[in-house]
Parts: structure tokens; sequence; C-alpha cells
């Protein structure tokens, strides 16, 4: 097993050029530094540095496993100060915003990951405009919210994000719907609904309504949205009842009515970024906030597995 000191001496050579000064650099003898070297060439088979009189340099193995070895460094120092300002934080409530279609799958296994930790939540369920504004007035500690496209959300310098999920959009068709054979709808194949009606959010600022808007504004076609709603759930029912098509994310794939069918799309526009925002400071964010952005990841890869489990 790799010892973090042969990975620090690495790092230390690759930084000054020579055990000497990487010795000095760490506050170590030279004796250990080379100690620490030969034992990490043995464990992975081929020499990692090569010396010559003009100081040492890494070999191409060498650069890889510094590479990787950075990693598992700065890896290791945040697990460390994460434990450490956890431990310091004891009790803590944390206001957290989060869309209605993620709440509705992920937001109890967050819950209970948090409190294992002595985390709590005051969850409120908004659209994600709402949510901004409220990482933007400090009114929530943090929001889960998503951005799609070349479409920014107007977010403060201030508001930290951290990317937790790329979730690719699923385009929903009634099932006897004339293109529902289609596996997988590229461009031309979505501008083909040109004439179809769409169901869309009643929250203005949805990204993805407006990447749809987008796409068909080239074609100067004007779409028809008879029906706005921000419930998924909503949505798929309309479908189901041959009432339009939409865009819905693959969140929602688990619970599609009969008369229904999801395909995927090739245009990667068409993809949400889950992101989590959060007011922070030069140090980034709490370590009570990147607790929760763990396990907003760890629902989330929990529900997939289900999906999968279920197929």
């Amino acid at each position: 097993m790799i010892d973090l000191r042969q990975l620090q001496a690495l790092s230390a050579v690759a930084a000054e050029g020579s055990v000497a000064r990487a010795a000095s650099r760490l506050g170590w003898s030279q004796p250990t530094v080379d100690y620490h070297l030969k034992n990490l060439d043995r464990l992975v088979g081929t020499e990692l540095t090569s010396r010559s009189s003009r100081g040492s340099r890494l070999t191409n193995a060498g650069l890889l496993m510094l590479e990787r070895g950075e990693e598992i460094l700065g890896l290791a120092d945040r697990t460390l100060t994460d434990v450490r300002d956890l431990a310091q934080l004891g009790h803590v409530r944390l206001r957290f915003g989060i869309f209605p279609t993620a709440a509705a799958r992920i937001l109890p296994g967050i819950a209970s990951r948090l409190s294992e930790l002595g985390i709590e939540l005051d969850a409120t369920l908004a659209e994600v405009m709402p949510l901004v504004g409220g990482v933007n007035q400090h009114t929530l500690d943090a929001a889960l919210v998503y951005a799609a496209g070349s479409y920014a959300l107007p977010l403060r310098s201030e508001v930290h994000t951290t990317h937790v999920f790329t979730d690719p959009m699923l385009l929903a068709l009634p099932a006897h719907h004339e293109l529902a054979h289609v596996e997988e709808f590229d461009t031309e194949a979505l501008l083909q609904l040109g004439g179809e009606n769409w169901v869309m959010g009643s929250t203005p600022g949805d990204t993805l309504d407006d990447l749809v808007r987008e796409l068909f504004d080239e074609t100067r076609v004007k779409l028809t949205v008879p029906v706005r709603t921000d419930d998924y759930a909503v949505v798929l029912g309309l479908i189901a009842a041959n009432m339009g098509v939409a865009l819905v994310p693959t969140l929602m794939k688990s619970n599609v009515p009969e008369g229904v069918v999801l395909r995927p799309i090739a245009d990667a526009r068409f993809t949400r970024e889950l992101l989590l925002a959060a007011p922070a400071g030069q140090a980034g964010p709490s370590a009570a906030v990147r607790q929760l952005a763990e396990a907003v990841r760890r629902s989330i890869s929990a529900l997939d597995s289900r999906h999968v489990s279920q197929a």
C-alpha cells in the first residue's frame, strides 16, 4: 500500500529538482527522502526518478505517479480538514433549498445521511430562480439548482457552486406518436416536433425551456405551449393523455405512466448540470455544506443503482 510520505517525497523532488533540496523542503533528512523514494520504486516495480550530477527529475512513470499522487495528497488534506471542521461544528441546521423534482426522489436520502453527522435540514421546495434568489440574499445556506446550455444562473460573486450531477434530458412522447419509434432524437428529429403542443414550466427563467425556444427560433417556428406546469408528474400525465410533448429529466425515468415513451436526445445542449450553490468565503464552502454536497451525490447514486436493479 502506498505511504503518503512516499508521495510527499516524490512531489518535493519534482518541485525542487534534487533530493537534497526536497529534504530541506520537507524538513526531513536526505536518507529519509531516499528511503521513501526507493520503497515507492519497489512498490510500483520501476524507477520513478532519474538522478544525475545536475539533480533529479521524474521519469515518465514518475510523472504519472506524481499526477495521481497529488490528487491523493489533496484528498487526504481535505479529508482531515473536513473531519476536524465537522467535529468542531457540533449540532448544525442548514437552510436548504431544492427544486421539487429532485426533492421527491433524493431529499429523504440526503436528510438521512446528514442526520448521521449531526446536520439537520430546514428544507424549502421551490423552482430554480427563487432558489437562486434565496442563496443570493443569504436566506438559504445552500440550494440545489441546475443550469443548461450556455445559460448562466444569475448568482452573486460570493456564491460558490459545486457540481454534483450531470442529468441528460429525455424527450417524452405519447406512446402512439408517429415519431415514438425513433430510438434517439438528434437536432433534425427534434425540429420535426415544431408543430406539436409543448408542455413547459410555469416559472419564468427555466433554462431548458429557453433552449427549446431557441432551437425552434432558429427555424422561425413559433411553438404552441397550451399548458404550463412545474410538476413533472403532471407533465407525464398530460403526455399520456396525448396533450403534447416535453423534456423531462432522467430523475423521472422510474415513474413513467403507461402511454408515455422516453427517448434520449443526441444534442448535448439538452443536458442540465445539477449544482449546489452556497455563499462562501475565500476558503470555500463550510464543512457542513461540503458534507451536504457529498450527501446529494450519494443519494443520486443510490437512485441510479435502484434504476439499474429494476431494469
